[in-house]
């Protein structure tokens, strides 16, 4: 099964790679074009970008063979993990919540796209609609009830992969 993160970050990776291949060299030959290299700010930003994509470059590959490295049948099927959108109840307002439990690339608190990392989402790994989750926060301790669980597996399903 093939991650829809991983289309952005080869997005990503491709204008990385253009910016590399046409866009420094070009703003490299103008730079040098101006004279003395000791004293140009031009050829200096130029090569300190080119440093930076460089670097990202390197790290895009990575993250994405990470990510393709990953064993999605090794997810669970039955309970909340990476991929997983999770249906609450605030049990203290009467609240509905839905948060969808991404990879950090994706996160986005404000549609409530958050990483398994922050609070909330390590408290709702591995929960199971019915299951009462604590989540202490700096202010306050919320809790929640799991109303419904929908799977990396099932969001899969329903993209047609």
């Amino acid at each position: 099964m093939r991650l829809p993160i991983i289309n952005k970050l080869e997005e990503e990776l491709e204008k990385t790679k253009k910016e590399l291949k046409v866009d420094i060299p070009e703003a490299l030959k103008i730079a040098i074009a101006h004279g003395d290299l000791s004293e140009n700010a031009e050829f200096k930003a130029a090569k300190e970008r080119q440093m930076f994509l460089e670097t990202r470059l390197s790290q895009l590959q990575k993250r994405i063979s990470d990510i393709t490295a990953l064993n999605i049948d090794r997810l669970p099927k039955d309970r909340s993990g990476l991929g997983s959108t999770v249906r609450l109840l605030d049990l203290n307002t009467g609240d509905k919540k839905t948060y969808h439990l991404v990879f950090p690339e994706e996160v986005n608190p404000e549609e409530g796209r958050i990483s398994t990392a922050s609070p909330i989402g390590r408290a709702l790994m591995g929960k199971q609609e019915g299951d009462e989750v604590k989540v202490p926060l700096a202010e306050e301790r919320v809790e929640y009830e799991v109303l419904e669980v929908i799977t990396i597996h099932d969001n899969l399903e329903n993209l047609g992969r």
